[in-house]
């Protein structure tokens, strides 16, 4: 069997994919050997209309608000730029606060707005034949996280655009299957680091060291 090139783009200090050195590859850069695919890519951005203003969308936010916006100022932008009127939020209940000041912000920039949360159905975890140990707290009711439940009642609520506020790893996956309208994430969750995951690749050199090393706390 031939050995698969390992794609390391994290590791390249050539970036011939963002210079004029297109010609100088690390032996690991995709391009050399994905050339199929990514002809594949530019024909798509080309052909397919919704493809083509998401695209437009995103780079004309990029650019305008390049070091300038928050997050949550680049969704309204991108949002405007997409003609989008009414935009629904995916959230978890432990960031209702979160989720209603993002849907007043939303509101304010002059959308129409609808928040569903994760618990959303009242489904028991036992229904879905988890047992008592894949409970967060065992012998005691938890209803489930439901997102393809989240991702169905924004879609029958008309909304354009889905933004996720806190999914848990996983579930925001299921939503993303499930929604048949462009999503973007507002929050990522990551319950020790007060929602901000990229600080433990921050400290992966010092207090999370040992994430690199393979071992759990």
């Amino acid at each position: 069997m031939e050995e698969k090139t390992e794609f390391k783009c994290s590791y390249c200090g050539v970036q011939a994919c963002d210079n004029d050195q297109n010609n100088k590859h690390p032996d690991y850069c995709p391009m050399p050997v994905s050339k199929t695919e990514l002809d594949q890519a530019r024909q798509i951005y080309g052909s397919n209309e919704t493809v083509k203003s998401i695209f437009s969308a995103s780079a004309k936010t990029e650019a305008e608000g390049y070091c300038k916006w928050t997050r949550i100022e680049e969704i309204i932008n991108f949002a405007k730029h997409l003609d989008v009127d009414t935009i629904g939020i995916a959230h978890c209940i432990g960031l209702r606060k979160e989720a209603k000041a993002a849907h007043q912000i939303f509101k304010a920039a002059g959308f129409n707005v609808h928040s569903v949360c994760c618990k959303v159905g009242n489904i028991n975890k036992e229904d879905l034949g988890l047992s008592d140990e894949d409970k967060v707290i065992p012998e005691d009711y938890e209803s489930a996280c439901n997102p393809i439940g989240q991702a169905l009642v924004l879609g029958k609520a008309g909304c354009q655009l889905n933004v996720l506020v806190g999914l848990c790893v996983g579930h925001d996956s299921l939503f993303f299957m499930h929604s048949k309208v462009p999503t973007t994430v507002l929050v990522a969750k990551d319950r020790v680091l007060g929602h901000n995951p990229v600080a433990a690749l921050y400290t992966s050199d010092s207090y999370y060291e040992r994430l690199k090393k393979g071992k759990k706390e």
